[in-house]
């Protein structure tokens, strides 16, 4: 899997859509991990399904209850076993990443500088990234507030937001810092660390508990960078 992850993977919860802040330009981005870059499963399918009718199969629930949660290598050898394709199990999941780096081609995030910050501990992280390695290499740094002796106080406290900022090599001011939550406790943390914060919230989430963040969105999906000063996704 690869970054492109941030712009299309989300839970969906309907047309929720507000803000009622201005927006400040920034320059780096955090992200929480639970709930916004763990939630794959709609990536996967997509990126299958497609990959799948260019050999003229159709990727059915029943083969996606097979592969959930499997790594890009052991679903590969799983489809190509059920659906008998003309290719080896390493030369499908190439394909599979290819057709994540198209998706991801010109995407503007690549060249913004981004990290991870976590309340899990970093055992947690490590059991929970197993199956997506290709894209949590890709982060600037990754903090986890459970184990960070840095990290003197958790979520609703900014303590691991500004921990995170400043571990960035040029040590960006919180105000030049984007954060992507979906908890009001995240939100909460990210707005006391002095920064902006886009929130996707659960579906039953109460809208009470979401007005403290800069702009809710349904998805990361319908976030538009060029609001904050960055490239606008091609």
């Amino acid at each position: 899997m690869r970054i492109y992850l941030i712009k299309t993977v989300s839970k969906a919860i309907g047309a929720r859509f507000y803000s009622t802040k201005n927006y400040k330009n920034v320059t780096h981005c955090i992200f929480d991990m639970d709930g916004l870059l763990l939630d794959t499963e709609l990536v996967y399918k997509k990126m299958i399904t497609q990959l799948c009718a260019n050999y003229g199969h159709q990727y059915t629930d029943e083969l996606m209850m097979k592969i959930l949660g499997g790594t890009e290598q052991r679903l590969s050898e799983i489809l190509c076993k059920e659906l008998s394709l003309p290719v080896t199990p390493n030369q499908f999941r190439d394909q599979l990443l290819e057709l994540g780096d198209t998706m991801l081609a010109g995407t503007p995030l690549l060249d913004v500088p981004f990290a991870l910050a976590t309340s899990s501990s970093a055992r947690s992280v490590e059991t929970k990234v197993a199956a997506h390695k290709d894209l949590f290499s890709l982060f600037h740094n990754m903090v986890m507030g459970s184990s960070d002796d840095e990290v003197k106080f958790g979520k609703p406290h900014p303590d691991i937001f500004l921990v995170t900022a400043n571990r960035f090599p040029d040590k960006p001011d919180p105000e030049k810092c984007l954060v992507f939550e979906d908890s009001p406790h995240g939100v909460t943390a990210g707005v006391s660390a002095g920064m902006q914060v886009v929130m996707v919230p659960d579906p039953h989430l109460d809208k009470k508990l979401t007005t403290h963040a800069t702009i809710v969105l349904p998805t990361l999906a319908k976030f538009q960078p060029e609001k904050f000063g960055l490239p606008a996704f091609q």
